[in-house]
Parts: C-alpha cells; structure tokens; sequence
C-alpha cells in the first residue's frame, strides 16, 4: 500500500508540473502576441501574469524587431522537491499602422 501511495504522490506532481508549464507558455505566448501589435510592456505582463500560474515571474526582452517573453513558475512538490518550469515565446513586431486584412 505504501508504495501505491508514493506512485500516487509522483503522478499528481508530474501532473501538477505539467499543468503549470502549458500555463507558462500560454501566458508567454499571450504576452508575446500583445508586444508584438504594439501593446504596452506593462500590459503584456499583466495580462502574462493573469494567465501564469500564481507567483510566477515575467521577463521581457526585444533584439530588433523580436520581443521575446519568458515565464518561469517555482514549485514545491512535497517530499520530492522544488522543481521550475518555464515557458518562452517570441513574436516579431508588426509594422506600425498595417491594417488588419
């Protein structure tokens, strides 16, 4: 019985873990997609934060015409360890006043 409980345990932090890291990139990709049509740097993180799992943290970077966006979550998962998960995304800036097809 013992180890069917620590099977358990491992499967729901695997899960858990795999739950934050899809939610670390879709907040990457919402916020990368919201620099790219010329939003505000402010408003992609927040709108990165909303998406991320709770206490995650943003990073904005640009080279050129790129902005890259990362979100990193820390997790503790019981006894097995704290564990991170990051998620990343690049778009590339639109240019300024193309119209929407």
């Amino acid at each position: 019985m013992p180890v069917v409980v620590a099977l358990l345990a491992v499967c729901l932090g695997a899960l858990s873990l795999g739950v934050d890291r899809v939610r670390c990139v879709d907040a990457a990709r919402l916020a990368a997609r919201s620099l790219a049509r010329g939003d505000d740097s402010g408003v992609a993180v927040s709108l990165a934060r909303t998406a991320a799992p709770p206490g995650a943290n943003v990073g904005v970077s640009s080279s050129g015409d790129r902005v890259t966006v990362t979100v990193t979550s820390a997790r503790s998962v019981g006894w097995l360890g704290r564990f991170e998960v990051v998620g990343s995304a690049t778009g590339q800036r639109e240019a300024a006043g193309a119209a929407d097809p």
